[in-house]
């Protein structure tokens, strides 16, 4: 199995950060669910995790460093003259290998060392977590959905995502990892959910920001307009005498509370746009109207010639 740094494509010195981001990029392009079909991408998503494994937890990148396990997150039983076994949860102990290169047995050093008692593993003790990733559409992340997702090793699992849920939450699947040895329990797995941009709605916190184009007439006169929300589409007034970066608000139409927690809003931020080709009727109003009703705008923001400090 390929050095996980190397499958990662990063350095040995680099950072957790730097190591999470490089999961999460490889991880969306290798992604199975985008990918239907390609047996070569399969393969290569199912290293990436594993590598991610090792490297996105510091005790395993530790030991991985150290040689103490190999690139699949096994026991390497001999490493510089030195035998390593797990004697269970936060044991390890070393021993040196004879001198005269004479095989032994494992039983036979932790009878000497227990006094003879033999050895016994000290109970059961709990699976690995795995980690893993998954992208869902703003829209999924925003009202909550269901994904049905596959596992590096095949496996199939219902994750649901909550409403609410922000880009690069981590969700946990309680007793859905490793088997846990001894008759502990099985670990969990966490995911991480890499939520996609909108081409429209932004979100801050629980609000849901939405810039919306307007016609001069509907801005200068008011209008009832259509827009989009999370929920479908709704009817909004615009007041007359609207501006471009007037914002308007469509109460607890943002992202729906969690409990006793109120739903956040939508803010609308209008944009006042021309016709594209304004006609000469409208051009020869503007102009007759300006020479008796100038105004200066950027006087109003401080942007007149010679206010510049």
């Amino acid at each position: 199995m390929q050095d996980p740094y190397q499958t990662l494509k990063i350095s040995k010195t680099a950072s957790t950060e730097e190591i999470k981001s490089a999961y999460r990029k490889l991880a969306k392009e290798y992604h199975p669910d985008l990918n239907p079909g390609n047996e070569e991408v399969e393969r290569r998503f199912k290293e990436i995790s594993q590598a991610y494994q090792i490297l996105g937890d510091p005790e395993k990148r530790k030991r991985f460093d150290r040689g103490e396990i190999d690139a699949s997150g096994q026991e390497t039983p001999w490493k510089g003259g030195f035998y390593q076994q797990q004697a269970g949860p936060g044991f390890r102990a070393k021993y040196a290998r004879s001198s005269t290169g004479d095989s032994f047995s494992a039983d036979n050093i932790f009878s000497d060392l227990f006094g003879g008692r033999g050895w016994a593993r000290s109970g059961p003790h709990k699976g690995e977590d795995v980690s893993y990733s998954i992208s869902v559409s703003f829209l999924d992340a925003a009202k909550g959905a269901t994904k049905r997702v596959r596992l590096a090793d095949g496996k199939t699992l219902d994750v649901r995502i909550p409403a609410g849920t922000e880009d690069g939450q981590q969700l946990r699947l309680k007793g859905q990892g490793r088997p846990g040895a001894g008759g502990g329990a099985s670990g969990d797995v966490l995911v991480e959910v890499n939520v996609q941009s909108h081409p429209h709605f932004t979100r801050k916190d629980r609000n849901i920001y939405l810039e919306v184009p307007v016609t001069l007439q509907e801005a200068l006169l008011g209008a009832v307009i259509t827009v989009p929300t999370l929920y479908g589409k709704v009817s909004m007034k615009i007041p007359p005498g609207s501006n471009t970066g007037t914002t308007l608000r469509l109460k607890e139409k943002g992202i729906a509370g969690r409990g006793s927690e109120k739903a956040g809003d939508q803010y609308i931020k209008l944009n006042v746009v021309l016709p594209d080709k304004p006609d000469q009727e409208l051009s020869d109003f503007v102009k007759n109207w300006g020479q008796t009703h100038g105004y200066d705008p950027r006087r109003a923001a401080g942007l007149t010639e010679g206010d510049e400090r």
